[in-house]
């Protein structure tokens, strides 16, 4: 209930009637409805939860706070109907997810109505996590933590990059993770110049740079973290763009807080790497915001805008630095942003670590 509380503050401030909410990630934040079909509707007054025959008894024991309504065949029409009596004269709908298609089929079955595209409301409640969302992160984190120590006991030269993600998911999920949060990173040598480098089939060499970028979900909520080691020796620059790399980490670390905007936060790191050279060289963004999703709202950024941190957001910190077929070096933690600073999930040692 607290979310749709919040989400109707929400509404009523931006000055919207009525929202359908069609993307089953914000679905299953604001009711707590996991099937594969269904749609929610939600006025000042009233919440329905639209879904078809296969869900209906999943869709009252999981969403309490809705009313649960059979969608017979056409959910358009059934929309049309639920809010035919209410007085309701326009309807919001998620405009970054629902098809050209759908839309055409919702504007025909509410003819009566005025549709309103919006970037989902439920997005802007979604970037304050509660108490139980941040105890869930954590305890995703706290396993990808454990992870990564397994892999470093696990790792040699010889060993493929596929072989690496394969052990880190079964280690995982033999601890109760409900999966992994995105496809695990393991990019070495010189693919560690690729920041989205999904494991391949190279096999660790001596000299590479091995960049580990993964986590899992736990009670549906992601966990992300980003450890760069090495095999064998370790390269006078590749020792110098690490601890450059772990400076910039480290200066967001200790000043990044409530009040400062995504741009804000993003320099805190970039401005180290300006001052020793290699920011032009740090070519995504610092941080992006982490929950049900692996990317959510905030962005740490220099295109974030003017979007104001605020306590309860959990945001990755992780620069990087990528050299184009040669190495790459990122470090990644998860913090959880204060009103004086920012608490940091993430546990796993940042040193400069050899296999």
């Amino acid at each position: 209930m607290e979310h749709l509380t919040r989400l109707r503050q929400l509404l009523q401030k931006e000055k919207i009637e009525a929202l359908l909410v069609t993307n089953p990630v914000n679905v299953v934040y604001l009711s707590g409805f996991t099937g594969t079909a269904g749609m929610l509707l939600i006025t000042e007054q009233d919440a329905w939860l639209l879904t078809d025959f296969r869900y209906l008894e999943q869709a009252e024991a999981q969403a309490p706070a809705f009313t649960v309504t059979d969608t017979a065949g056409d959910g358009w029409k059934r929309i049309a109907e639920l809010l035919g009596g209410t007085g309701v004269s326009a309807l919001a709908v998620e405009a970054d997810h629902l098809t050209v298609k759908e839309f055409a089929a919702l504007a025909a079955a509410c003819a009566d109505l005025r549709l309103q595209e919006t970037d989902s409301p439920v997005k802007v409640v979604r970037r304050i996590k509660s108490k139980a969302e941040i105890d869930a992160i954590a305890r995703a984190q706290a396993l990808t933590d454990e992870a990564f120590a397994h892999l470093l006991r696990q790792m040699k030269a010889g060993m493929t990059e596929a072989e690496i993600a394969l052990e880190a998911e079964f280690f995982l999920r033999r601890r109760g993770a409900g999966g992994m949060s995105f496809a695990m990173i393991v990019a070495s040598g010189a693919r560690s110049a690729l920041p989205h480098g999904v494991a391949s089939q190279k096999k660790l060499a001596p000299g590479d740079a091995v960049v580990l970028d993964f986590g899992c979900v736990v009670d549906g909520y992601c966990s992300d973290m980003t450890r760069t080691v090495f095999i064998g020796d370790v390269s006078d620059r590749q020792r110098q763009v690490y601890n450059a790399v772990l400076a910039a980490q480290k200066n967001a670390l200790e000043r990044l807080r409530a009040g400062l905007s995504g741009r804000e936060g993003d320099a805190l790191a970039r401005d180290v790497l300006q001052g020793l050279g290699w920011a032009e060289y740090f070519g995504h963004g610092l941080g992006h915001g982490v929950g049900l999703e692996i990317h959510e709202a905030p962005r740490l950024s220099p295109a974030a805008g003017d979007v104001v941190l605020e306590p309860g957001m959990v945001v990755t910190v992780e620069p990087g630095v990528y050299f184009k077929g040669e190495f790459g070096i990122r470090i990644e933690d998860m913090v959880v942003i204060t009103n004086d600073g920012n608490r940091n999930l993430t546990k796993s040692p940042k040193e400069l670590f050899c296999i």
